[in-house]
């Protein structure tokens, strides 16, 4: 075996008085007061006011720099393929929020562009994203149904108001759009980008595997040609589903036919792109092809007319003017615009960070969530509705040589020229190919299936997190899955905390390193030592479990030995007053005998004067002035005494299998907490307090500074619990215990501790 490098070191055993006084702890901390850091903050400067223009519009920091030599010709080129990608992802995802195909591309074209000024990542595409637009369909369906808006027809049937119904489902997408932007904003200003922790990579697989089981039952209906009812709130998935299977006798075969024909082009393409991706100079763009190609075949088959096929209709060109979407609106959406606003961003920060990370830049999480928020803001003045970043989208800027979002303007450019001119071409466009084309580009999130074999060998408990987010999703729709999913998450880290592991700790021989004596083989108990380890911190959650825990890991039911304690003290007290009783009757019969009186005596008086009484009564009577009282005196210390060595005797007999005569010291492992609350304080003073009663001193090691200053400021510390009774490691703590035991069994012996 290859020898490994040796370090010795000599000091002396370091206690907390010990530590502060080496390494000179300060008084006071050197962070500023809030007075000055105020000042400071409103202290204005030339290099304060171009850092916070540069934070506030990160495209001043790079783009003077822009090499044109370096950057130009990829950002072209992944612009180009990105803006391909957004026609037929815009209008196709437009269907999944329930709004005319054109806002899709206006959706796909402002929130670029404002990202583009405010944004920090060099390679993520912002705009329509699948998740985020089936909860804003749900929104828009919930609040603008097809019942509301029913009309007479021209034969007395009925029918809907579909130019008013989109009207108004326009203005619902703008305003959650707006209200969702808003709280990005706002988020981000207090610097709340932190809330993406608490979304974890298996909550946020787990819930958007589950949203594209929402979008696929929302497309059903377009795929097979079939009109479904609405179901809002919890199983309105599984009701989607059933409603669609009881009209699948009515499917519409024309509509049915193109779309298994798109279907089967888009997968046989995307496979060959993905199997030849280092050939190809760029992807094959199937998905406008498809698009083109449908209209065409619709346009000039009247696919419409002869077979009922469905269209997507009137694309009107030009850009709409920016408008106030309905204030009435925000109260009735509020809830399902935070909603987007955190799944959003927990997607947009998500794969920002895959990308600054692969290429070696930084994407500032704050900064994110305002460009996020700026995009949904302005957006929702121009009639687009809520995005973020696409994981598709990304992947081929990135793939294809961009460097920075300069990509993304030449992809809105794309889009802009497609509303301006060429909007009106793709009028008989069937939606079954739209609806074709979101179905096959959700086969990444339905990967994640994947997911479940793997987290079961890495980590169960993420596994749970990821099934029970998928579970919540599908059967409490997409606002309260996530809600469900994010309590559950956090329900996790409770029970982690609060059900830690506990172990025993023993040294390496050799060494001053301690194991956990039921993992290593070769680490040995120190004699009458315990070292006491929670994976964990101590708190309110699992006081009462650690208390638990050390019980039984030491052996030392403390309960039922402080409870035995207190009855042999009882038994005790009962036997000095009986003996008491006894001698001062014996006395007072002493006394009768002697002179007649009727005084009593205690047993400290009749020990007392027993000399100058009994001595005179021995006189009187012609006795000796020994026996019966000098022995019954005896007799009363002895058992005194007796009673002492039954109670020393009898106390290690409480103990759970062990003797309590075994174990001296405990030491209490801390070196993991890190934080200490009042009532984990107070279980640890109860610790050193009943401990103490059974003659086992306890100590602690490992403590962070922040836990040390806890302890002080939760009044541990007194007089009979020191800065003594805390050590730097667990290996000083040992060596002060085992040398204090030496001192206590041998005193003349002088200790050196190394």
């Amino acid at each position: 075996m290859q020898r490994t490098a040796e370090y010795v070191v000599e000091r002396d055993v370091l206690d907390e008085h010990s530590l502060e006084e080496v390494a000179r702890k300060r008084l006071h901390s050197n962070k500023p007061v809030l007075v000055d850091r105020l000042k400071d903050s409103l202290r204005c400067s030339v290099p304060r006011l171009k850092r916070s223009v540069l934070g506030c519009l990160p495209v001043l920091s790079w783009l003077p720099r822009y090499s044109i030599r370096d950057c130009a010709l990829g950002d072209l080129i992944s612009g180009i393929s990105v803006g391909i990608m957004h026609l037929p992802q815009g209008m196709a995802y437009a269907l999944l929020a329930s709004v005319p195909p054109v806002f899709g591309l206006y959706t796909s074209f402002y929130p670029v562009l404002v990202y583009f000024f405010f944004g920090t990542s060099r390679h993520i595409s912002v705009g329509t994203f699948a998740v985020v637009s089936v909860m804003v369909g749900g929104v828009t369906e919930r609040l603008a149904p097809d019942s509301n808006f029913i009309i007479n027809g021209t034969n007395g049937t009925q029918e809907v108001n579909t130019t008013a119904r989109d009207a108004y489902r326009v203005e619902v997408a703008a305003a959650t759009t707006l209200v969702a932007g808003i709280f990005q904003v706002l988020l981000g200003l207090v610097r709340f980008g932190f809330v993406v922790t608490y979304l974890s990579e298996p909550l946020v697989r787990g819930y958007t595997t589950g949203a594209a089981m929402h979008v696929v039952a929302s497309q059903l209906k377009y795929m097979f040609g079939v009109t479904t009812q609405r179901f809002d709130g919890p199983l309105s998935l599984i009701k989607t589903i059933i409603d669609v299977i009881c009209r699948l006798p009515g499917t519409n075969v024309g509509t049915l036919v193109v779309s298994l024909v798109s279907m089967v082009a888009l997968i046989t393409v995307k496979e060959l792109n993905s199997a030849y991706s280092r050939k190809l100079l760029l992807p094959i763009p199937i998905e406008l092809i498809v698009i083109v190609i449908g209209t065409l075949i619709s346009y000039y088959t009247d696919l419409n007319t002869l077979y009922g096929i469905d269209v997507v209709g009137d694309i009107p060109s030009g850009l709409n003017p920016p408008t106030t979407p309905d204030i009435s609106i925000f109260t009735e959406v509020i809830g399902d615009a935070f909603a987007m606003a955190v799944v959003g961003y927990a997607i947009n920060i998500s794969l920002g960070k895959t990308f600054a990370l692969k290429h070696g830049y930084k994407v500032d999480s704050n900064q994110e969530l305002v460009a996020l928020g700026l995009s949904n803001t302005v957006g929702g003045f121009f009639q687009c509705y809520c995005v973020t970043s696409s994981m598709s989208r990304s992947l081929v800027q990135e793939t294809t040589g961009g460097k920075t979002q300069v990509a993304g303007v030449i992809s809105s450019v794309i889009v802009l020229i497609t509303v301006l001119k060429l909007g009106a071409l793709f009028e008989e466009l069937p939606k079954a190919v739209l609806a074709t084309i979101v179905f096959v580009n959700l086969k990444g999130m339905f990967k994640q299936f994947l997911d479940i074999p793997v987290l079961w060998k890495r980590n169960r408990i993420d596994l749970l997190v990821w099934l029970v987010t998928l579970v919540a999703t599908l059967l409490l729709n997409l606002d309260l899955g996530l809600a469900a999913s994010i309590a559950f998450a956090l329900l996790t880290v409770i029970f982690r905390t609060q059900l830690p592991r506990y172990s025993v700790l023993g040294q390496v021989p050799g060494t001053g390193i301690y194991l956990d004596m039921e993992t290593y083989e070769e680490v040995r108990k120190v004699p009458g030592i315990t070292i006491f380890h929670s994976s964990t911190t101590v708190y309110f959650a699992n006081a009462e479990l650690y208390l638990e825990a050390l019980q039984e890991k030491t052996g030392i039911d403390i309960r039922k030995l402080l409870t035995q304690k207190k009855k042999l003290l009882a038994k005790q007290k009962r036997l000095e007053k009986r003996e008491k009783k006894r001698a001062k009757r014996e006395a007072k019969n002493g006394v009768q005998a002697g002179d007649g009186s009727e005084a009593v005596f205690s047993v400290e008086e009749a020990t007392g004067h027993w000399k100058e009484k009994n001595g005179t009564w021995g006189k009187q009577n012609g006795a000796a002035p020994d026996t019966p009282s000098a022995l019954e005196a005896d007799t009363t210390g002895t058992q005194a005494s007796s009673c002492g060595d039954t109670l020393s005797r009898e106390l290690p007999l409480c103990s759970m299998g062990k003797s309590t005569t075994e174990i001296h010291s405990i030491v209490l492992d801390l070196s993991t907490a890190s934080f200490i609350d009042t009532v984990g304080i107070k279980t640890l003073r109860n610790i050193f307090l009943d401990f103490a009663e059974i003659d086992v001193d306890v100590y602690l090691a490992g403590c962070q500074a922040c836990v040390v200053e806890q302890l002080e400021r939760g009044e541990l510390f007194s007089h009979s619990i020191t800065k003594g009774h805390l050590f730097a490691t667990v290996h000083d703590a040992v060596l002060y215990c085992s040398a204090s035991k030496e001192h206590q069994l041998h005193p003349a012996m002088t200790v050196h501790w190394i």
